[in-house]
């Protein structure tokens, strides 16, 4: 008989990461859902076309780790609301490139604050150096995860 592997999930890193990034997405989210009317993940792609103007849904995915139906729906809102507004690709007909209106330009203008404001406020617990220790750790982290994932799944 198989000896029971058990899991303490409080201790699981997964979970304990999934945990963290909900509640500090929570945490900044009451400070706009209620102002702008936008979601999380429409918040998302703000953000990345505010830093990245002209990425298509494809590229937004990619950087944000959200699954592709999460940022189609999101856009297809964010386009609805008038925030963000489709161009054509000249190369490929079928790709549309994504940027900020002058109103989504205004609405992350406004957030951008809030959500520095908070993430200072969420690290002012640790020094300088521990914050950097953390932005370092979490960048080895992810250099893991993509050499993880580029490897084939040999279940």
């Amino acid at each position: 008989m198989k000896q029971k592997t058990s899991l303490r999930l409080h201790e699981f890193l997964p979970y304990r990461l999934s945990v963290l990034s909900n509640r500090v997405s929570s945490l900044i989210a009451t400070s706009y859902q209620s102002r702008f009317g936008i979601t999380i993940p429409q918040w998302r792609v703000i953000a990345v076309l505010g830093e990245s103007p002209g990425l298509n849904a494809t590229e937004i995915t990619q950087r944000t780790a959200m699954d592709k139906v999460a940022v189609s729906r999101a856009v297809s809102e964010l386009v609805r609301k008038e925030l963000v507004y489709r161009g054509a690709s000249q190369s490929d007909g079928r790709i549309s490139h994504l940027y900020l209106s002058d109103k989504g330009n205004d609405v992350y203008v406004e957030i951008v604050p809030f959500a520095l404001g908070y993430e200072k406020a969420i690290f002012s617990t640790l020094n300088a150096v521990d914050q950097r220790r953390f932005s370092d750790t979490i960048d080895q982290v992810m250099s893991q995860i993509a050499e993880l994932e580029e490897q084939p799944d040999e279940s």
